[in-house]
């Protein structure tokens, strides 16, 4: 079964395989703190701080007194105090001194009022933590049924169901100011528990329920990123980004948090590039500005008839924006055009031995191509040097029989010459029918050869001077 409270969805988890009930090291929680102060010795006679922070469903954490100095570790599962009444079940998320920093850095004072945490959690508490958690998905949509029918204008996004099952927090987005006096009466007759209705903006929105961002990675808001600053269209402007609000914008339909990550760092960088440029004014005519490289300081500009870009250096460019305030203008951007200087960079002299260049894939057959050229060159009548054909490559079997095809069609062209030949050529005669030299012979077997002599075209009249005498 995987996770169903993450935002991954369907994952398996690591750490104790608890379906993302806990917060152990490789798990699938969200907001994770480092506790780098755990593996340090304590002073002696140190007493530990009392104050430990859990973590619930989403993003939200709050911090609790350890009245009973409870050993408690992170990850582990406590029962805390609820909210009038009751008790509700979370994790350990931070304990020690860590939490002391957590504090100062979300302005939270030592002398505020805590709520306690009242035991660790048993495993009836578990199992009734886990049946009200199982009601929040049909929860939520019954709810939202409700709200349709009463025409009310928001979006319940989420609801979270406390420990003991007697109370639910219902989380949802308005753009305007929502009266649900009538939505909680139907919603606690429908329940049977106590409601609570509050309300978040589009990116606490986005942190509980999570996702997946145009980055391909899970959600900073609902990883790591604790604090929402506000992110205006000027950073994008700062970073030469196109305004497209659809490439802009993240998962919660704001701009995205990110633009603020490497704002500072172009806003020092674009202290050197000359301000409201537009263009410069050369004797061939006006050439506008067209884009700005800001961490290589180049300035690209081009003529109205030309199409080519001419790339000048920040330093040029100033000189030639000095020269215009002076009504001087160049001749011609053409010849300032910046130039790269880099080479190509030297071939590594290594102190050891290539050992992979020595165990090439192609040693082998680059050997046996050698082997086979002085073989060639060596070949006689007698076939001496010749491979056996079982022991050639199988490349090699098959160029010699392509050169010995033409060589072998011939031949057979040849054979079937001979043969037809064969065929139109007289049989010889026999010893008995063959005329005797001194002039004796049979006229019949003369008449005989005669005829054939005639029938056949292509062989030559014998002499018959023998017969005829």
């Amino acid at each position: 079964m995987g996770c169903s409270t993450c935002s991954t969805g369907g994952c398996t988890p690591a750490g104790c395989k608890s379906n993302g009930s806990c917060l152990t090291d490789g798990g699938c929680s969200k907001l994770d703190v480092y506790d780098w102060l755990s593996d340090m010795d304590l002073p002696a006679h140190y007493k530990p701080f009392n104050i430990v922070e859990v973590k619930f469903k989403g993003s939200r954490k709050d911090f609790y007194v350890n009245t009973n100095n409870h050993y408690l570790e992170m990850g582990e599962m406590v029962a805390v105090e609820g909210n009038q009444g009751g008790f509700d079940l979370g994790h350990v998320s931070l304990t020690g001194e860590l939490v002391r920093m957590q504090m100062k850095k979300k302005g939270v004072k030592d002398s505020a009022e805590f709520k306690k945490i009242i035991r660790k959690a048993s495993q009836a508490d578990i199992d009734k933590w886990k049946i009200a958690k199982g009601l929040e998905y049909e929860t939520m949509h019954k709810a939202r049924t409700l709200a349709l029918e009463l025409n009310l204008k928001m979006k319940l996004s989420d609801v979270d169901y406390q420990g003991d099952k007697t109370k639910a927090t219902f989380y949802y987005t308005a753009d305007d100011r929502v009266d649900f006096r009538e939505l909680i009466k139907k919603m606690a007759e429908a329940f049977k528990i106590r409601i609570e209705m509050r309300q978040i903006g589009m990116r606490q929105e986005a942190s509980r329920l999570g996702g997946i961002g145009s980055c391909g990675r899970e959600l900073c808001c609902s990883t790591w990123l604790t604090d929402f600053r506000t992110v205006s269209t000027a950073a994008a402007r700062y970073q030469n980004l196109s305004l497209n609000t659809l490439k802009l914008a993240g998962q919660c339909g704001k701009l995205k948090c990110c633009l603020n990550y490497e704002l500072d760092t172009y806003i020092d960088a674009l202290k050197d590039i000359p301000e409201n440029v537009t263009g410069l004014q050369t004797e061939r005519g006006f050439a506008r500005l067209q884009k700005t490289d800001i961490f290589k300081k180049i300035m690209w500009f081009s003529y109205a008839d030309v199409t080519d870009w001419i790339p000048l250096e920040v330093n040029k460019v100033r000189e030639l924006l000095s020269m215009n305030s002076k009504g001087q203008k160049p001749a011609d951007l053409k010849g300032l055009e910046y130039t790269s200087t880099v080479t190509a960079p030297k071939p590594v002299a290594f102190d050891y031995e290539n050992v992979v260049g020595q165990d090439s894939l192609t040693r082998l057959d680059e050997k046996n191509g050698k082997k086979k050229k002085k073989k060639k060159k060596g070949k006689g009548n007698s076939g001496e040097g010749q491979e056996p054909r079982a022991a050639q490559p199988v490349q090699q079997q098959e160029r010699q029989q392509q050169q010995n095809k033409p060589q072998q069609q011939e031949r057979q062209q040849q054979q079937k010459r001979d043969k037809e030949a064969g065929q139109q050529r007289p049989a010889k005669p026999d010893a008995q029918t063959r005329p005797q030299q001194n002039g004796g012979g049979n006229k019949n077997q003369g008449n005989q050869r005669r005829n054939q002599n005639k029938n056949n075209n292509n062989q030559k009249p014998t002499n018959n001077n023998s017969n005829k005498e």
